[in-house]
Formats: structure tokens, sequence, C-alpha cells
């Protein structure tokens, strides 16, 4: 790999680029940070990866020599014309100048698939950190059929998204990570890994995606709500979150149910594994 600082300063002066801070752009210039996520990713010949926010296409040059295609979803017009330059040569690049939260994953996927003999679809990004949590949950909760979803993020979320349910890290995000998918810490990624530097310490993390929920549980979407309730008042014991956001009718009701599952009725959302979500959601049914 040669020097990715050089790179980004030329490319940067060439096309007169400045981040752009409302996007949430740092342009990532170390070397070794690249080579993780890339060997992380387990790209193969026959996968396609979907590269969310390339911006100036550090990683996409390494991706695109790893993987079968290789498809970039970007929003900024600016970086879609350096993009274009840079990978014009390239027969399994394509790009997509759209928000990745508007764009149908599930059927580009399909089509990828039974177009082009795919054999895992796999997400590499560099994600903006204001916009994180919404792209990871949409990734998750669409059931996409990826494999894995390989990120750097800001570190504070990253601890939370990979916490085990239950650990003081955890908060609602945990368990819907935990339920969909397998997680392992890549690599801490410091401040002046990026032009500008962010103010905050990021990280690399790997979500490999579940074949099958670790749990049973009647009504997913039922759970996901208690937990959210749970946590939307995270000081409070749970019994009263949740009789509070009317989950359990009323208190007596709440402390009948944690007593038939073997909860303390001053256990706080924190305490409580999936398990025991997937329980009061069964319950309540």
């Amino acid at each position: 790999m040669e020097n990715i600082l050089e790179e980004t300063r030329y490319i940067m002066k060439k096309y007169n680029i400045k981040a752009n801070k409302s996007l949430g752009q740092n342009f990532l210039i170390s070397q070794n940070v690249v080579e993780n996520i890339v060997e992380s990713s387990n790209i193969e010949e026959n996968d396609l990866v979907i590269e969310v926010g390339p911006g100036l296409g550090t990683l996409t040059k390494y991706l695109l020599e790893k993987a079968k295609k290789v498809i970039c979803v970007e929003l900024d017009k600016k970086m879609i014309k350096i993009l274009e330059d840079r990978f014009k040569l390239y027969k399994n690049f394509e790009l997509i100048n759209q928000d990745i939260l508007k764009v149908d994953l599930k059927n580009i996927i399909k089509e990828e698939k039974e177009k082009n003999n795919i054999a895992n679809v796999k997400i590499v990004a560099n994600l903006p950190y204001y916009i994180t949590t919404p792209i990871i949950m949409k990734l998750l909760e669409e059931e996409l059929d990826l494999e894995s979803i390989t990120v750097m993020i800001q570190k504070e979320v990253a601890d939370r998204l990979i916490a085990v349910p239950g650990e003081k890290n955890t908060g609602a995000i945990t368990y819907t990570v935990y339920y969909y998918a397998t997680s392992e810490a890549i690599m801490e990624v410091p401040n002046d890994s990026f032009i500008p530097e962010p103010e905050v310490t990021s990280k690399v993390i790997k979500l490999n995606v579940r074949s099958n929920p670790p749990i049973e549980v009647k009504n997913k979407e039922v759970m996901f709500r208690i937990i959210k309730s749970a946590f939307m008042q995270r000081r409070k014991t749970l019994l009263n979150a949740l009789t509070n956001t009317k989950v359990f009718l009323n208190k007596e009701e709440g402390i009948k149910i944690l007593k038939e599952l073997n909860l303390s009725e001053n256990a706080r959302a924190e305490m409580l594994s999936l398990q025991d979500f997937a329980n009061i959601a069964n319950k309540i049914l």
C-alpha cells in the first residue's frame, strides 16, 4: 500500500475538497487501519461488498482488489466525481449516489446474487458518526442476506453495540445487535488516523450476522418495544419503567409477572438477559 496520507492530500488538493462537517466526514489516512479493516472483513473472490460512505475511496481501492463486486453508496455529490474518476477502469465497481437509509438493499442483494453468482455479501464502512445507529439498525432489522458488517464507528457507541447484555456498557441497542449478530472488537483507532482529526476515539468492530436468533420469542417487535421502554427510564427499576410506559397495566400486574419469572422487582433494565426480556414479552402477549 502506498502512502495513504500523501494520496489523500493529493486528491483533496486536485478536487479542491474539504471535509464536510455536516456529513460527518473525516478522511482515513492510516495504512495500518485500512489493512486491518480489509483483513478482518475476510473478503473472498466471489463476495459482494457494499461500502457505505466511501468518501475519497481510500478503502474502496483495496476492496475492489479482493471482491467480485463492490457497490459504493455515497450521498455527497462531490465525492461521486472523485470516485467515478478513480475507479472507472474497474469492471467490478458500481456507485449509488443516495442516502443509505433510503436504499433498497434487500432488492440489490437479491439481484446481485442471481445475476453475478455471488457467494456472500459483506458490508464494510467507515460510518459517519452522527448517523451510525440508524444505519446499523437498518442493516440488522431489515434482515438482509448478509454474512457480516465490518464498520469503524465512535468508540463509545462501538462498546455499547458489542457489549454482552447485562454488562455495564449495555443499552437498548445492545440487545438488538445481540439478537441479530455475534460481535467482536477489531481495533481502536486513534484520532490522528484521520484528517481532520475527530474529537473522539474510533473503533473497528465486526458483526457476524446470525443464521438463527439466540432465543425464541413469540413476537420480537413486542420484545424490542419492552426493551426500549425499559431503557428510556434506565435509572428507574424495571418495574417502575415498564409500569410508567404502560407495558404493565399496573404495578400489581408487573410484580406478578416478575415474580413468575424469578426476577426481582428492584431489578434494573441493564441487569436482564435477552432471554429475560423475551420471557416478559411472552407473558404479556
